[in-house]
C-alpha cells in the first residue's frame, strides 16, 4: 500500500471509467500513465442508494465492481482514499435491520438517534428547529415502522436510505473501530464523509458543534492512528472551518478555489483569489470539481455577495436548459432567519465555463500550481460537459456531473489536444522537485498572477493571465537557464 505523496489525485466512481475496478485500472494505465499518483475511489461497497453513500456493509467490495484484490492492486500503484460515512448508515445495513426486527431488545438500538429522546423526550421548540442547519425543507428526521408495528422517528440528515448514527454510544464506536480498521488495512487515506453533521447538541445548529466535533474526530481517528492511516474530513461550509481544521494539523479541502477561479475568469479580477492563496492552508487537497456541485457557501467572505451573484448568474445562464429537463430547486441549506441559502451550483466545471477549452485549460493548470495536492474529478479530467440524458434518467440534479464513460468514449475524448496538454502538465507537477519547496504568489498586473515554487535546486513558475486566458509555465534546475515548458 502506497503512502500519501505530493502527487495529483484522481477522483472517480468504481464504474465511471470503464465499468468496474479492473477496467478502471486498464484505463489509468493506457490513458493516464504518470498523470496521477493518487486515486480516490468513491464508495465501492454494497449500498442502497445515493450513488454508494448509503453503505450497507464495509466488509466487501460490491461484486459489480470487483473485490479487495482489485482494490489492493490499485493500492500498489496509487495512494488510495476511501470514504467512511461517519454520520450515517444505510437502512439496509445489518445493524439497522436488527433494530427494526428486535426493537428495544436490539443491541444496536442506541446506535440510532431517536428524535424525541434527543430533545429530552419532547418535540423541539420553534427556536431549536430554526437553529438547525438543514439540508431538507422539513426537519432532519425520518419516520420508520419497526416489525412490531411501532413507529419511531429517527434523525435523518440526508436521504431516506440513510439514517444518522450516534458517535457517543459504545455500539457505534465498535462499528467505527471494526469498519475503519478494515479500511485502514487497504487505503492510505480515509475521508470522513458528512463529518460536520456528526456532532449534535440540542439548542445548536447540529453542524460543526464545538467542542463536541473534536471529540467525534478523536473517536474516528483512534482506529486509524493504530495503523498510521491519514484522514481527510469532508466539510462543505465556510472556508473558516477549513482554517480551523488546518490549525490543528489536519488535511483539509480547498472548496473555496472553484468559485474564486470562476470569478477571476468571468471578471478578469485576480485580487480575490490572490488574497486566498496568501492565507489558504498548505496541507490541503485542492478542487475545482467533485461528485457534488460547485460550492457557494465555502467562499462567503472571500467574495462579496454581489461578486458571488455574478458567478451564480453566469453559471445559471449556462445551465438553464438543464432546469427544463429537471425543474428542481437550487441546492440550498436552510437555517432560521437566514432562510434558504445557496449551497452548490449543479454543473460540471467545464460547462460552467461555457465549455471553452482555453479558459478551462487555464483553470486546470492554475489549480496545479496553488498550494496543496490537486484532486481532479474524472469528468473534469476529460473536459466533460453536463450530461442532460443522465439528468433526465436519474432525476437527481447531481447526475449532470456524473457521466459514466465507456472505454470507447475515453479513447476518443483523450485525444483532445487540450487534454493532452493538461496531462503533460500533471506529469510535470508530479515529478518536478520545486513543488516540494516554498510557494509565493504575486499579482504582476491586474488580472495576472505569477505563482512560483522553489526549492534549493529548482524553480517552477506559472504566469496566468485571466483576462487574455493565457499562461506560461517556466522551469529551472540548478545553474541551468529557465526554460518555458508549456504555454497557451
Amino acid at each position: 500500500m502506497k503512502p500519501v505523496v505530493n502527487q495529483a489525485m484522481l477522483i472517480t466512481y468504481a464504474d465511471s471509467l470503464g465499468g468496474n475496478l479492473r477496467e478502471l485500472d486498464g484505463v489509468l494505465k493506457t490513458h493516464f500513465d504518470g498523470a496521477f499518483g493518487g486515486l480516490h475511489i468513491l464508495p465501492f461497497f454494497p449500498s442502497s442508494g445515493d450513488r454508494g453513500f448509503a453503505v450497507i456493509e464495509y466488509d466487501i467490495v460490491d461484486p459489480a465492481f470487483g473485490d479487495w484484490n482489485d482494490i489492493d492492486a490499485l493500492g500498489a500503484r496509487y495512494y488510495l482514499m476511501a470514504d467512511f460515512m461517519i454520520n450515517h448508515a444505510s437502512i439496509r445495513s445489518a445493524e439497522f435491520l436488527d433494530y427494526m426486527q428486535r426493537g428495544d431488545d436490539s443491541p444496536y438500538r442506541r446506535m440510532f438517534i431517536h428524535w424525541n429522546e434527543f430533545w429530552g423526550d419532547r418535540e423541539p421548540t420553534e427556536a431549536e428547529m430554526n437553529a438547525l442547519y438543514r439540508r431538507k425543507a422539513h426537519g432532519p428526521y425520518l419516520d420508520v415502522t419497526r416489525d412490531d408495528g411501532t413507529v419511531v422517528r429517527l434523525w435523518n440528515t440526508f436521504f431516506a436510505e440513510q439514517v444518522d448514527i450516534d458517535p457517543w454510544q459504545p455500539v457505534t464506536q465498535e462499528y467505527f473501530a471494526r469498519n475503519l480498521g478494515l479500511l485502514a488495512d487497504h487505503v492510505a487515506l480515509v475521508r470522513f464523509d458528512a463529518f460536520a453533521y456528526a456532532a449534535k447538541r440540542p439548542g445548536t445548529s447540529c453542524f460543526f458543534v464545538e467542542p463536541e466535533v473534536w471529540d467525534v474526530l478523536e473517536i474516528g481517528m483512534r482506529p486509524l492512528r493504530e495503523r498510521g492511516t491519514e484522514m481527510l474530513p469532508e466539510i462543505h461550509e465556510n472556508y473558516r472551518i477549513q482554517l480551523k481544521m488546518a490549525d490543528k494539523g489536519h488535511w483539509v479541502y480547498d472548496f473555496a478555489l472553484p468559485m474564486l477561479t470562476l470569478h477571476a475568469l468571468f471578471t478578469g479580477r485576480t485580487d480575490r483569489v490572490h488574497h486566498w492563496l496568501e492565507i489558504c492552508p498548505r496541507k490541503q487537497f485542492t478542487t475545482l470539481d467533485t461528485h457534488d456541485g460547485i460550492g457557494v457557501v465555502d467562499v462567503v467572505g472571500l467574495l462579496e455577495d454581489d461578486e458571488i451573484d455574478v458567478v451564480v448568474a453566469r453559471v445559471n445562464a449556462r445551465t438553464e436548459h438543464l432546469r427544463e429537463i429537471l425543474p428542481l430547486p437550487a441546492s440550498v441549506i436552510r437555517q432560521g432567519e437566514k432562510g434558504a441559502q445557496r449551497y452548490q451550483l449543479m454543473s460540471t466545471f467545464y460547462s460552467a465555463l461555457g465549455e471553452d477549452d482555453t479558459s478551462y485549460l487555464l483553470a486546470r493548470v492554475f489549480q496545479l500550481f496553488v498550494p496543496g495536492i490537486p484532486q481532479v474529478y474524472y469528468v473534469g479530467a476529460l473536459f466533460g460537459s453536463n450530461d442532460a440524458a443522465a439528468l433526465a434518467e436519474v432525476g437527481d440534479a447531481r447526475a449532470a456531473n456524473r457521466h459514466n464513460y465507456t472505454t470507447e468514449e475515453i479513447a476518443e475524448q483523450i485525444t483532445k489536444p487540450e487534454i493532452q496538454t493538461f496531462l503533460d502538465v500533471l506529469r510535470f507537477r508530479n515529478t518536478f522537485p520545486a513543488f516540494g519547496g516554498d510557494f509565493t504568489v504575486i499579482e504582476e498586473a491586474p488580472g495576472v498572477l505569477v505563482l512560483t515554487w522553489q526549492d534549493a535546486e529548482s524553480t517552477a513558475a506559472l504566469r496566468a493571465d485571466f483576462r487574455r486566458r493565457t499562461f506560461t509555465v517556466d522551469a529551472q534546475r540548478g545553474a541551468e537557464s529557465s526554460v518555458t515548458m508549456f504555454r497557451s
